[in-house]
Parts: structure tokens; sequence; C-alpha cells
């Protein structure tokens, strides 16, 4: 755990909260902000802006998600629901003694926090969401969207059958998360496959880029431990909130169009393949009314998926501005 890829001071603790066992990173003492990582990460994805945070006054944890890293992994498929996530978060919150908690969420982990925003206002009275734009829920869910626009080839539509992704990711968790974090690397010209649309057949390793040099901001240490984390986690966790997606948007129905109205922030890379989904840029557009009390809009240029690691400073800056208007 020493070595480049993280804050020695920042300790690794486990607790029991809304049923599992979720094992947390923490640093700093004052106001807590939640941090929550989405696929295929873990807690160690914030570290750059737990340290800068605990330096700036603030409580910074990050768990492990749900079925990831250190924390428990439920078998059953419908225990991945975005109810279940968002209860995990919200039990977290109370067993670390605090009554509230700014929320800041990347990837998968933004739809976590704009949906513990929505949902409890008084526990979580701001959010900060990356790379995955707010959008109310609504009458139709991505897999049912995909099929109405004759699209066959996206990657959440091969993470769908139990299984199949999980054993093909699991064979070799080093060489896989080398070639999806690569698949969104913001400086990447030279670009022949994506596993966004999946072209060539098979699954996702054969639709990306064989492992190529890291960039000077993902150390290799901080991918050997991650490595680990999923030898010992495997794929399945993480890849079971998505055979939830319809589900998600039968439970959500009563909160149909509801805009989010706590301070927001929004941060995303240009480069970054979510931002060209073929929603985001409306979702973006219609943030004055779903995101009525939105304080920013950060598209970085240049930068890709993993934004908070790929221009920590950047991202640290972005928070710590927020947080102070907040005080």
């Amino acid at each position: 755990m020493s070595g480049d890829h993280h804050d020695p001071a920042i300790a690794l603790k486990t607790i029991k909260a809304n049923g599992i066992a979720i094992r947390y990173a923490e640093i700093g003492e004052g106001p807590l902000v939640l941090f929550t990582h989405g696929w295929p990460e873990g807690w160690a994805s914030w570290r750059h802006q737990m340290a800068a945070l605990a330096a700036a006054g603030y409580r910074a944890v990050a768990p492990d998600m749900r079925g990831y890293g250190g924390t428990e992994a439920p078998a059953e498929i419908e225990r991945y629901s975005i109810l279940d996530l968002v209860a995990d978060q919200v039990e977290l919150v109370k067993a670390l003694g605090a009554e509230s908690a700014v929320i800041v969420g990347h990837d998968w982990g933004a739809p976590v926090a704009w949906h513990c925003a929505l949902l409890r206002p008084d526990i979580f009275p701001a959010v900060v969401g990356m790379s995955v734009p707010w959008t109310p829920p609504g009458y139709t869910d991505m897999l049912t969207s995909l099929e109405k626009l004759g699209i066959r080839d996206f990657y959440i539509q091969y993470f769908q059958a139990p299984g199949v992704a999980d054993a093909e990711l699991d064979r070799n968790p080093r060489e896989s998360l080398h070639r999806i974090y690569q698949d969104g690397f913001g400086h990447r010209t030279d670009r022949r496959k994506s596993m966004i649309r999946m072209k060539s057949g098979g699954g996702i390793l054969d639709n990306t880029d064989p492992p190529g040099v890291l960039p000077d901001w993902l150390s290799d240490g901080h991918m050997a431990y991650m490595a680990e984390q999923f030898r010992q986690s495997g794929f399945r966790g993480g890849l079971n909130w998505y055979r939830c997606l319809r589900r998600n948007a039968a439970l959500m129905a009563p909160w149909r169009g509801q805009p989010i109205r706590q301070p927001s922030l929004f941060i995303a890379g240009a480069n970054d393949g979510v931002m060209h989904f073929p929603a985001s840029k409306a979702q973006i557009d219609a943030f004055p009314r779903t995101l009525p009390g939105c304080r920013g809009v950060h598209v970085l240029d240049g930068a890709g998926h993993w934004i908070q690691q790929e221009r920590a400073e950047e991202v640290s800056d972005l928070l710590r501005a927020f947080l102070a208007e907040l005080r």
C-alpha cells in the first residue's frame, strides 16, 4: 500500500451498513465528503482528491462500492439496484456518525451520487457528478432506448448475460483493467478499437487495443493494486449494476421528471466517451431545468474518462472551490 500510488495517511476500515460489510478509505477531519467510484474501479480512484480535501479541512471517505474490493458482494443480481446503492451510502453516513455529507461520484458512482441527492436531500445537501450527466428518471431505460435506436453492439448490452463478461474479465484482471482504462484515456489519438461500440464481435478484450505504455498519471503501483483488488473480488459484483438497469427504471417511476434542487456541479473530460453517448448533450443542455442548483459545468479540454486521476489537481481545485462556496 506504499509507494507512489496513494497517501499512507489514508486509513482503510470496514463497517457494517445496510446489512453488508463496507470497506472504506478515510483521511482528514471536518465536514464529511463522500466519494463514490464507478466501474471498474475502487476507493483508490479518489486517492488524489481525498488527500487534497483532507488538507483543506474536510473528512474524506471513499467506500469500495457494493460488489467491489473489500466490500461485500451479495450473490443475487437484484441486490445491486439503484435503491440498494443509495441505501448503502445513506447508511454509511449514519454509521460514520455524521448527519450529512456532500457526495461526489464518477462514472457509475455519478448516478449513485445524483440519486442520493434526489432521494435524500436532507442527508446530501450538495452533489458533484463526474462523467455521467444527471437526467431525471424517465419512462424508458437505457437498454430499451438503445434497442429503439437499432443499436445492438453497445458494451452495456454485452454485460447483460450473467457470467459472460465476468468470466472474460476475471481471466487476467491486470490485462482487463489496462485495456479498459486505456480505452478511456483522453490523449489517445491512435485508437483503433473501442469497447463502447463492440464492432469486432467477441468480448471486451477483442474490442480494445492491446495494453500500451501507461500515462504518467496512472502508475504501475496503482495498476498492480487495482489488479489485486479485482483478483480478490472478481468482476461479477460491478457488472451486476448494469443488470439492474431495467429494474431501476421501474423502481424510480415515482420520481419521473424530478429535478435535483440542491447545489450541484458537473465535471467531465471533453474526450470522455460518455460525452458522446446519444443522449449526453441533451442531458447537459437540460441542466437549467433538471439541475436548477447547478454551480458550474466544467468540461476539461483534452481530458478523457478517468477525469479525477488524469486531471487530479484541476478536479481537486474545482471541488475545493465548490465546497468553499457551501460553507
